[in-house]
């Protein structure tokens, strides 16, 4: 009976120091997780949903507020231009209509046929391109909230580094340039 007792309180105690060693270890690396900045997984996908239904909204996510000027400029020009391109449009496409239906405009009589149509077939193309280009504005968008919120969780602290460094040559004694990457556990 008291070998048992004996047995028993081994046991009890090693099961405690096993115990306190592993929430020791646990402990150690909550501290070191919460040094390091945590990351945000949905961060990304985040960042371009909100710039996809309001562009510039994924740049105030990411705190980039210096970009919503750019990006509503961008924007905003590229649907001034196409407004612009297709109310010239629709102008020549009307002047050419009322021409064929033989209804006199003084404004665009030294205008030719030929040069009605040019001009129609101008402006729409510049105005489709500055669809095309406007589409593309709202795109590279949402592309930058989303890599602007990848890069925010980029490690860049002294564990891992690149650095350029200079140093004399085994052999002849000159002075040679190379890259160190040096990475601490």
């Amino acid at each position: 009976m008291i070998r048992f007792l004996h047995i028993l309180l081994v046991v009890f105690f090693l099961g405690n120091a096993i115990g306190f060693a592993q929430e020791t270890e646990l402990k150690i690396k909550d501290t070191i997780s919460s040094k390091k900045s945590q990351i945000d997984p949905l961060a990304p996908a985040r960042a371009a949903f909100y710039s996809a239904v309001l562009p510039g909204l994924g740049q105030a996510y990411n705190k980039k507020y210096w970009k919503i000027p750019i990006v509503y400029g961008a924007i905003g020009s590229g649907i001034g231009i196409y407004a612009w391109n297709n109310s010239k449009y629709h102008e020549f496409r009307d002047v050419y209509k009322r021409r064929i239906a033989n209804i006199p405009d003084a404004k665009y009589d030294k205008y030719s046929d030929a040069t009605l149509i040019n001009a129609q077939k101008s402006y729409q193309r510049n105005r489709d391109i500055s669809l095309l280009v406007t589409v593309a504005l709202y795109a590279l968008n949402i592309v930058d909230a989303n890599v602007d919120a990848h890069l925010k969780q980029f490690n860049v602290d002294d564990n891992l580094s690149l650095r350029p460094e200079i140093y004399p040559s085994d052999f002849t004694s000159q002075q040679n340039i190379g890259l160190t990457l040096n990475y601490r556990f």
